[in-house]
């Protein structure tokens, strides 16, 4: 049994029925979830990797969503430069198709904390793509990464010129923008006042940041007047 073969075997063993519904009810736009959770895929990426090393990433035609997301863990693992990761990262992204993967993917990208000029200019053609996870992979490795006050004003730039209708794109301009509001209050209160960000998305981030423990009530009561009509 090749590689692929053994990884989506150990997906199907790990995977549970009654997880599998619930899985894919957060995930209305693909058919293909197994039903493994998390935790369980870290630990079969983890014992792939550790047994396998740079193997585990041969080409592969995946039959569940789990497989991708695996091979996107393991990518986080990997212990390589920061050319050769975009290079692997770069042909990652378009197995992306749902905001799961994305997140997943994003969030393992560690080595981005030493990387970031290099990264930041490797994931800004992204933010301009008429794709909808490019662009979601590129605002979440924003959120991720990059909400320093170094950063801020760059964000904001890249807000403003937002426009994209897919509701995992625009999700993660909002997720993004609460962010920043929650580490970055008053600068982003400033930023709220002039935002050029379409009302749909614009709202959503208040709602986002309402919906945040870190803000006190008093602060959401005022952020809740802010919002469009």
């Amino acid at each position: 049994m090749n590689i692929n073969e053994q990884i989506k075997q150990q997906i199907l063993n790990a995977a549970e029925q009654n997880y599998q519904k619930f899985s894919a009810s957060l995930i209305p736009n693909i058919n293909n979830v197994a039903g493994v959770r998390i935790p369980k895929l870290r630990s079969i990426a983890k014992d792939f990797y550790k047994k396998y090393k740079d193997d585990c990433l041969i080409p592969f035609d995946a039959e569940y969503m789990e497989e991708i997301m695996v091979r996107g863990i393991i990518i986080g693992l990997l212990k390589k430069t920061s050319d050769e990761m975009l290079n692997i990262i770069k042909d990652f992204i378009p197995l992306i198709d749902n905001w799961a993967v994305c997140d997943i993917f994003c969030g393992g990208l560690k080595f981005t904390q030493k990387n970031k000029e290099k990264v930041w200019e490797f994931i800004y053609p992204y933010l301009n793509s008429k794709k909808e996870y490019e662009i979601r992979f590129a605002l979440v490795m924003l959120l991720s990464y990059f909400v320093e006050e170094k950063y801020l004003t760059k964000i904001f730039a890249i807000l403003d010129r937002f426009s994209h209708e897919g509701y995992y794109a625009r999700m993660a301009a909002a997720w993004l923008l609460s962010i920043c509001y929650v580490n970055y209050p008053e600068i982003t209160e400033k930023y709220l006042l002039k935002s050029k960000l379409d009302n749909w998305t614009y709202n959503k981030s208040i709602q986002k940041i309402c919906e945040s423990l870190r803000v006190d009530k008093e602060t959401k009561t005022k952020l809740k007047t802010f919002k469009r009509k």
